[in-house]
């Protein structure tokens, strides 16, 4: 049987890169997929597509994660259209780099937005139905700055630290009903965010890495998985690094 069978999951911000390695992973282990995105875009539906080739009932939602009342529509939506919702990874994010004597207010509220409050409005969207439940698992997905901080990141760190303290709270607030929260902090991931940056800089941060490489956005998945299956059923409130052991 197939570890997350008979499931449902949204996870946001799954049109590419890391969340879209996800989605397609929960969907190869029998869960069926809510994701958004700002726009169901060309690259939403082709992500659509692949999901839906694997056999689970898919659709993609146009959501602006970082609205509140957005994201409660949205979800109601969602619970309309599959019924109920027994996991959720909140991954939708942004960077805008910047030192701090030169970010600008603008450059913050986004970053806080997109990456933080938009984990709070799923949260509290999906709280008074995994509590009806007495079950639910959610994944905020965090980063490695968000443990260690990084120069011109104050916003991106901040935030993701933040998902880190969120996740702790909702995992001692709800884990009487039966809902689990757990963070993954992945480090340099090779995506199309990490893409644009120089050969020099990629080779500097592998020599920082002990296991001298970047990693997939599947090696996120896979940590992913196991936090979204039973395997994980006594882990909560944890917080798993993805690294490569550039963190110690």
């Amino acid at each position: 049987m197939k570890l997350l069978e008979g499931k449902t999951a949204i996870v946001t911000g799954a049109a590419r890169g890391i969340g879209k390695a996800i989605a397609l992973k929960f969907a190869e282990q029998g869960a069926n997929i809510a994701f958004t995105d700002l726009a169901i875009d060309d690259n939403a539906k082709q992500t659509e597509k692949e999901l839906a080739a694997l056999g689970v009932k898919v659709k993609g939602y146009a959501s602006n994660a970082a609205d509140f009342e957005d994201t409660h529509k949205v979800v109601d939506e969602i619970i309309k259209d599959f019924e109920r919702v027994d996991i959720l990874v909140n991954n939708a994010g942004i960077t805008r780099d910047g030192l701090m004597a030169r970010m600008s207010e603008q450059q913050w509220d986004m970053v806080i937005n997109v990456n933080l409050k938009s984990a709070f409005n799923f949260i509290h969207a999906l709280t008074p139905v995994m509590m009806r439940q007495k079950s639910g698992n959610i994944i905020n997905m965090s980063s490695v700055v968000g443990l260690t901080g990084n120069a011109s990141q104050a916003n991106y760190s901040a935030s993701k630290a933040g998902m880190i303290g969120l996740a702790k709270s909702i995992a001692k607030e709800l884990g009487s009903r039966g809902v689990r929260a757990n963070c993954i902090c992945p480090g340099f991931i090779i995506t199309e965010m990490t893409g644009v940056l120089s050969d020099e800089v990629k080779k500097k941060w592998a020599e920082q890495i002990p296991l001298k490489r970047g990693g997939t956005p599947e090696d996120v998945a896979n940590a992913a998985l196991f936090l979204a299956s039973d395997l994980s059923s006594y882990i909560s409130g944890e917080v798993i690094s993805v690294t490569g052991g550039m963190n110690m």
